[in-house]
């Protein structure tokens, strides 16, 4: 009597799981991060970040924004890793666009307890993501990239029609205005490990991306099993909807 007792509680526990959608299996809260590094993209640097900074820290984190050279992979991840040394205790680690790449090389440090990525790239190890991102549309924004001395740059037209598009003129100039060049070989570097297959990962879609394709980000985020919004917004998410950013990343550091 006490097995089939047991049987029943279980089968109905099985049932109720299924009823609203969840497993059986105990889920582990995510560890209350401390610290968030912040990641930028191509053609823009830290200061894309500064929506959301003040956000995350209203909310008590301590917020370390990267300013990449974009001069090559290994730079860009050095530069990651020395804003992440001197940090102590869990720290939550976004990567925006390309820099996606850079938080997909460095977030298998210990200390890293969650990677959000925002329209971003998040190549498997070892992976060329330049053959992978063929499969998807060409967006409109590469019609603008102009190559001088081994650098590439975003012609005016392109970066407000299709990389800043969403936000007031002013500040999108303003953007063009600090926008930083990029090696034009940055892309084909490759990482040899992709942290999102051991660490629990958050992913935020563009919509409207004239930049990188909604189809190819929504690909991504379901290969690493990430945690998924969309906004209805262009590239610029960090800065047409912060809030919304930050909520995204506040949930990463288990706040």
């Amino acid at each position: 009597m006490r097995k089939f007792s047991i049987s029943i509680a279980s089968l109905l526990i099985a049932l109720l799981a299924a009823a609203s959608g969840t497993t059986c299996a105990a889920e582990s809260p995510q560890p209350q991060a401390r610290n968030v590094v912040l990641v930028h993209g191509a053609w823009a640097d830290g200061s894309s970040w500064n929506e959301v900074i003040p956000l995350l820290q209203g909310a008590g984190l301590n917020v370390v924004s990267v300013q990449n050279p974009l001069t090559s992979l290994s730079d860009d991840v050095a530069a990651t890793r020395r804003a992440l040394d001197p940090l102590e205790g869990p720290t939550v680690l976004v990567g925006h666009s390309y820099a996606g790449t850079v938080v997909s090389e460095v977030g298998g440090d210990p200390r890293v307890t969650g990677l959000v990525y925002l329209a971003a790239r998040a190549p498997d190890a070892g992976e060329d993501f330049v053959e992978l991102a063929k499969r998807f549309p060409t967006m409109p924004v590469r019609a603008g990239v102009v190559t001088r001395d081994g650098f590439s740059t975003l012609r005016e037209d392109a970066f407000l029609a299709h990389f800043a598009d969403g936000l007031p003129a002013a500040k999108a100039k303003a953007l063009f205005a600090v926008q930083q060049p990029v090696a034009a070989d940055l892309f084909a570097g490759r990482t040899t490990v992709a942290a999102w297959r051991s660490k629990p990962s958050w992913y935020a879609v563009s919509t409207a991306d004239n930049t990188t394709s909604p189809d190819l980000q929504r690909f991504l985020a379901k290969r690493m099993g990430a945690n998924v919004v969309e906004l209805e917004s262009g590239h610029l998410s960090l800065l047409t909807r912060p809030q919304e950013v930050a909520r995204l990343i506040l949930a990463a550091a288990g706040r």
